[in-house]
């Protein structure tokens, strides 16, 4: 069994590992009274940084060149630009970041690279969010407080050790809460250990899965079908796996997301994996980035939100070819999965035409978020190229067409 292959995959796995002591350490420190608030964010703020070094080396200037200038931002901007500035910022930054490293975080083999990225992109959503925060007014700068007790908390919000690295978004009014609070809860190894558990079986779940892997390869249409369901269940698998260490390493440090607020619950992963329904996979997948880009995106924008909040999510990961196309293909496929259901789930009246319809759609959803996959993961043109001209592309094609007949019966009504 390849167990390092979960490095390979998701490079920050064994950093975020290897931050569980300092965790309980911190979470211990603060139960017995021992760190005042302001120790409490210099210890956040301090890990931080020594995470950023230690797993991306000289890669971590990358991460805090964009966090002093969104500090500098956020207490300097008026709320009523504040949001459009930082956006900016973080954007064109994290583009150029991706520009020059994604190459080579696929060519040399660094997983360094790689983890850089990660952090950018997890800075990226927080800054924006907090941002967008004191933009609406939620989050108020506190007056009367010098510019270290303003300073601190903002550097150790965006740098925090338990969410450098992954981990679902949260709001920077409950990460304060919750620092100044922590003297008061308990230390959740039950939940974090079982959560451990649960990220250790989908890692050996992936891995039996992946033995079984070459033995469905072959010419017929039905074993490429299988083989690519089978890589795209290994991915989820493996980022599974990874959004269960994010949350447990944040449970042990006390800042576990409120219910229902994280990126994978037992519930959660059922609904991820029993649906039939694309557009409801769509929203369950990855919660916390879905809520983000809704509030980002989706709200703000006027027209064709869905296709908007669909090319900013390809922009934000990075903008290569595989990504463009994979996301644009699933904005086309979710609209035409919220127009096709309504008119099939009124035909299914009889209990077999109902799980005829279930049955089939699911099979349809599972092969629809595999095509997505294989696109997103396509390293270069010709791939992408070899994809979109196979029979894969057959079923996206047909709820394409399915979509511009329903939108042409719609407008003629």
């Amino acid at each position: 069994m390849r167990w390092v292959d979960l490095l390979i995959l998701l490079p920050a796995a064994w950093y975020q590992l290897a931050a569980f002591p300092f965790a309980v350490l911190f979470h211990q420190l603060c139960a017995s009274g021992q760190l005042s608030p302001t120790a409490r964010y210099t210890f956040l703020l301090a890990g931080g940084c020594l995470l950023a070094i230690t797993a991306m080396g000289s890669y971590a200037a990358l991460l805090l060149i964009p966090t002093a200038a969104s500090v500098l931002l956020l207490l300097s901007a008026s709320p009523a630009h504040i949001h459009t500035w930082v956006f900016g910022l973080q954007m064109c930054w994290q583009t150029l970041c991706h520009l020059g490293l994604g190459s080579l975080a696929l060519e040399s083999g660094d997983a360094r690279p790689a983890v850089a990225l990660s952090a950018i992109m997890m800075l990226t959503q927080k800054a924006t969010s907090l941002a967008l925060d004191i933009h609406e007014g939620t989050v108020l700068p506190q007056a009367g407080q010098g510019l270290l007790q303003q300073d601190l908390p903002l550097c150790s919000y965006l740098l925090y050790f338990p969410a450098l690295l992954g981990g679902p978004l949260q709001p920077f009014s409950s990460f304060r809460v919750q620092v100044e609070s922590l003297g008061a809860v308990p230390l959740p190894l039950e939940a974090a250990g079982w959560r451990c558990l649960g990220a250790l079986a989908l890692q050996g779940l992936r891995v039996g899965l992946e033995g079984c892997l070459p033995r469905v390869q072959g010419c017929s249409v039905l074993a490429t079908l299988c083989h690519m369901w089978m890589r795209a269940l290994l991915f989820r698998l493996a980022y599974y796996t990874q959004w269960v260490l994010d949350e447990a390493l944040l449970k042990v440090a006390g800042f576990g997301p409120e219910e229902g607020q994280g990126d994978l619950s037992g519930r959660e992963l059922w609904v991820l994996e029993t649906t039939h329904r694309l557009a409801v996979f769509t929203r369950t997948w990855n919660r916390s980035t879905s809520r983000w880009l809704r509030r980002l995106v989706f709200q703000r924008c006027p027209a064709r939100p869905l296709l908007a909040t669909f090319a900013f999510s390809a922009w934000w990961h990075g903008l290569r070819p595989g990504h463009i196309f994979g996301f644009l293909c699933w904005a086309v496929m979710v609209e035409a999965d919220y127009r096709i259901h309504p008119f099939l789930s009124a035909w299914a009246t009889s209990r077999f035409a109902k799980l005829l319809y279930r049955g089939t759609s699911w099979v349809f959803t599972q092969l629809l978020v595999a095509y997505v996959l294989d696109a997103v993961e396509a390293e270069s043109f010709s791939a992408l190229c070899l994809l979109w001209t196979s029979y894969k592309s057959i079923l996206p094609l047909s709820y394409g067409v399915v979509l511009l007949l329903l939108s042409k019966k719609a407008k003629q009504n």
